[in-house]
């Protein structure tokens, strides 16, 4: 009997703290909806950012020392919009 009382209790006073709680946690995702929407309908004069979504090429020359012969080799470099990179060798020309 005194394991079912002190059960009762238990779930009882779990019921008064969690319910208080709650309207406070409903509460508070009001308040952020309602600076969400605040927010949304303000222009947004700072923000406006232009991504340049474009593949950009460029040519890059290096000199590469294989033994006793020096070659000349011209990469071109192509930066995608993702953030990948393609290398490709154009032209190796010896030097020395």
């Amino acid at each position: 009997m005194k394991k079912l009382l002190g059960l009762t209790l238990a779930l009882a006073s779990i019921g008064f703290v969690a319910a208080p709680s709650e309207a406070k946690a409903a509460e508070t995702n009001l308040s952020r909806a309602e600076t969400a929407a605040s927010y949304a309908a303000a222009p947004q004069w700072g923000r406006r950012r232009r991504l340049n979504r474009r593949v950009r090429v460029v040519n890059r020359t290096r000199l590469v020392r294989v033994g006793r012969r020096v070659y000349r080799e011209t990469y071109q470099i192509r930066y995608l919009p993702n953030g990948r990179t393609q290398t490709r060798l154009i032209r190796r020309v010896r030097v020395r």
